[in-house]
């Protein structure tokens, strides 16, 4: 579905009856955990099929108020989107390749049958919340305030058919370490469960892979784990990705390798920028299969020396063991591996303003 083009983008702005307290706010500051504690403000704008995009407005966080036969309650007509805001290192702030959260939300959108939302209009409405809201980053080492756009059908009616009114909105939530065990490496667990399908919404960020993936994720923390990765649902054999971060796995030969996207793969934009980086390190970076006997067979012979998982949330994260049904194995002396950690440290400096952005990912809000 194609939207109707936006006019000049117009935000009202409705004044806040009760922020949080700036003893409450530095309480929860101090030690924000990953989206349990969410900013003053929110943006919203309505679309429908007669007006197009309209009715910006930069208002309190609230309920949302829905008729009980929104479609999105029934058809789960949804999507969203994750990014950071980072301070930089002279005080101000910037965000990490927001054009390419804005294109890869209108691929879901498209996906899903629902209106695409102008790439300027989603990058000046996260600007103008973390404007109003820049006194909600943590001070605490890594914390960022973690941006959440999602849009939502909101025309009230039962029919299997796209929805003709839409929601978009965008709130925020001071972030700090994402995994909460605090181990060096995860634990991972292969499910049995399958995550996505060809020809199915694999590669789009909608709601409903993730509500796919609660069960499996479930079974792998009760059994230890801290993630769940998941397997190709032809043949259960080729490794595809976790339960919300793309893998990469490093060999003794100075090759990279990760999945390839086949439409089955959400194309992670943390992993396109390794990939940009690792290729500027001199390594073999290869999109192809990777079986799971692979993976154990690799990992005991030594030839593979080090896994790690990326994404927006958790950044880049060392993968130590990998258990399953058929057993488990470990991954190199099972904790963080130089490369990773190499990795992690250039793009992070990048994010944060300390070595210079030679790729123009980063768009500077102030």
């Amino acid at each position: 579905m194609a939207s109707i083009a936006a006019p000049e983008f117009a935000l009202s702005r409705i004044e806040h009856p009760g922020r949080v307290a700036a003893d409450a706010r530095t309480a929860i500051l101090g030690n924000p955990g990953f989206g349990t504690s969410f900013s003053d403000h929110m943006i919203s704008i309505d679309w429908s099929e007669e007006k197009g995009w309209h009715d910006a407005t930069l208002g309190p966080r609230q309920p949302i108020p829905l008729d009980p036969a929104a479609a999105v309650l029934h058809y789960a007509q949804e999507i969203f989107e994750g990014l950071k805001a980072y301070r930089q290192v002279d005080g101000g702030i910037a965000l990490f390749r927001p054009e390419a959260n804005a294109a890869r939300f209108n691929k879901s959108a498209e996906r899903l049958a629902m209106p695409t939302l102008p790439e300027s209009l989603f990058v000046d409405s996260i600007r103008a919340l973390v404007d109003a809201d820049r006194d909600w980053f943590p001070a605490i080492e890594g914390g960022s305030l973690y941006l959440r756009p999602f849009m939502i059908a909101t025309e009230a009616f039962l029919g299997v058919r796209p929805a003709k009114h839409y929601k978009f909105l965008v709130i925020a939530s001071p972030a700090g370490n994402y995994f909460k065990s605090g181990a060096p490496a995860v634990s991972i667990w292969v499910s049995e469960y399958t995550r996505a399908a060809p020809g199915g919404t694999g590669a789009a960020k909608c709601g409903g892979n993730y509500a796919a993936s609660l069960v499996p994720q479930g079974e792998a923390i009760a059994r230890g784990h801290d993630q769940v990765v998941f397997l190709d649902a032809a043949e259960h054999k080729w490794v595809e990705e976790l339960g919300g971060m793309n893998l990469y796995f490093a060999f003794d030969d100075g090759t990279l390798l990760t999945p390839a996207l086949t439409g089955t793969i959400l194309p992670g934009i943390t992993r396109d920028s390794i990939l940009t980086l690792a290729r500027e390190e001199g390594l073999t970076v290869e999109e192809g299969r990777y079986s799971i006997d692979q993976w154990r067979e690799d990992a005991a012979s030594g030839r593979l020396v080090e896994t790690f998982a990326c994404g927006t949330a958790a950044v880049v994260t060392p993968v130590g063991k990998v258990s399953g049904r058929d057993g488990e194995f470990t991954i190199g002396s099972g904790g963080p591996g130089q490369l990773t950690q190499r990795l992690k440290d250039r793009l992070v400096s990048i994010q944060r303003g300390e070595t210079p952005d030679t790729h123009g990912w980063i768009t500077r809000l102030d």
